[in-house]
C-alpha cells in the first residue's frame, strides 16, 4: 500500500508540473492598466483571468469560454511587509492549493472584474473572511483522474458533452478549478450565481431544457467554472476604462507615416478589383 501511494504522488506530482507549465504562443489582447484596476476592485469582486497554463486550455476548451482561472479580491485584509507587494487576491492553484498573489501577478493577463450586484459591506466582508480562513488548504494530488483530464486539452467530445467532463473523478472533481472555493463562499452567505430552474414572473430562469439540465448539473459549489461568473445575472461587469471615465472624443486616432506606401496600398487594391471583374 504504501508502495502504491508513493508511485501515486509521484504520477501525480509529474502531472501537475506539465498542468502549470505556460502555453506557448499566449499573447495577452488588452490587459487592464494596474492602477486603473485597482481603483475599481472592491472587496468580494471577482477577477477572472484568461491563464497561459497548459491547464488553461483545457478549462476553456471544456467551458467553451475565454475565462481559465478565478481568485478573489480582498482588498487591504491581509497585513504585509514593507519590502513585500500588498497581497490582495486570494485564489486556488493545482500545485499550490489556496495562497494568496499580488494583483500585479496578472498585470500582463487578459482579466475582467465580475462584481456581486447589491452585495452588503457585512457579506463583502464575510466572503473575504471565508477565503481568508481556507489559506494554506492543499489540493489532494492523489486524484490523479481528476487532472490526467487536462493532458488532452482538446478532447475530441460534443460540446454538450464537455461540461460533463468536469464532474469526473472523485467527490469533489474541481478543486484544480480556482471557482471552487469562491463559489462555496458565495454559496455561504446565500448568494446566487446561477438563474433559478422554475420560471417565475420577473425572475431570471433558464428557457431551455438543456440549460436548465446543466444548471442542474453544476448546482454543487465544485462544479462551478470561472466562466459562471461572467455569465451570471447576478454579477455585473466591471470594466475599468469605462468605469473611471472614457470620453471617446480624447481619442488621438494613428496617421499613416509613410503616404506613399498608403497610396501604393490604395492603387493595388483598385487594380487587384478591376482584374478581378475583367475575369
Amino acid at each position: 500500500m504504501a508502495v502504491y501511494t508513493s508511485l501515486t504522488e509521484r504520477i501525480s506530482k509529474w502531472i501537475a508540473n506539465r498542468l502549470e507549465a505556460p502555453s506557448s504562443g499566449y499573447q495577452p489582447y488588452t490587459p487592464s492598466d494596474q492602477k486603473t484596476l485597482l481603483k475599481c476592485l472592491q472587496p468580494g469582486d471577482v477577477l477572472l483571468v484568461e491563464g497561459n497554463q497548459k491547464v488553461s486550455a483545457g478549462i476553456k476548451y471544456l467551458t467553451q469560454s475565454t475565462w481559465s482561472h478565478a481568485a478573489l479580491y480582498i482588498g487591504d485584509a491581509l497585513p504585509v511587509e514593507e519590502s513585500e507587494k500588498p497581497l490582495r487576491l486570494i485564489e486556488v492553484n493545482l500545485g499550490d492549493g489556496c495562497v494568496a498573489v499580488p494583483l500585479s501577478k496578472y498585470e500582463t493577463y487578459n482579466t475582467r472584474i465580475c462584481r456581486a450586484s447589491g452585495l452588503s459591506k457585512k457579506d463583502q466582508q464575510a466572503l473575504v473572511d471565508f477565503m481568508i480562513s481556507n489559506l494554506g488548504v492543499k489540493y489532494d494530488l492523489r486524484n490523479i483522474i481528476d487532472m490526467a483530464r487536462y493532458l488532452l486539452p482538446t478532447p475530441p467530445v460534443p460540446v454538450r458533452w464537455r461540461r460533463r467532463l468536469l464532474s469526473l473523478g472523485s467527490g469533489e472533481p474541481t478543486k484544480a478549478i480556482c471557482s471552487t472555493l469562491i463559489a462555496k463562499a458565495f454559496q455561504s452567505i446565500r448568494y446566487p450565481i446561477l438563474p433559478e430552474i422554475t420560471l417565475a414572473p420577473g425572475r431570471t430562469a433558464a428557457h431551455s431544457n438543456y440549460s436548465r439540465s446543466e444548471i442542474l448539473h453544476i448546482r454543487h459549489y465544485s462544479l462551478f467554472a470561472p466562466r459562471d461568473f461572467d455569465l451570471s445575472p447576478y454579477f455585473a461587469i466591471i470594466k475599468p476604462t469605462i468605469e473611471k471615465g472614457f470620453d471617446y472624443t480624447n481619442i488621438t486616432w494613428g496617421v499613416a507615416q509613410d503616404s506613399g506606401q498608403v497610396e501604393n496600398s490604395k492603387n493595388s487594391s483598385e487594380e487587384a478589383r478591376r482584374t478581378h471583374k475583367s475575369t
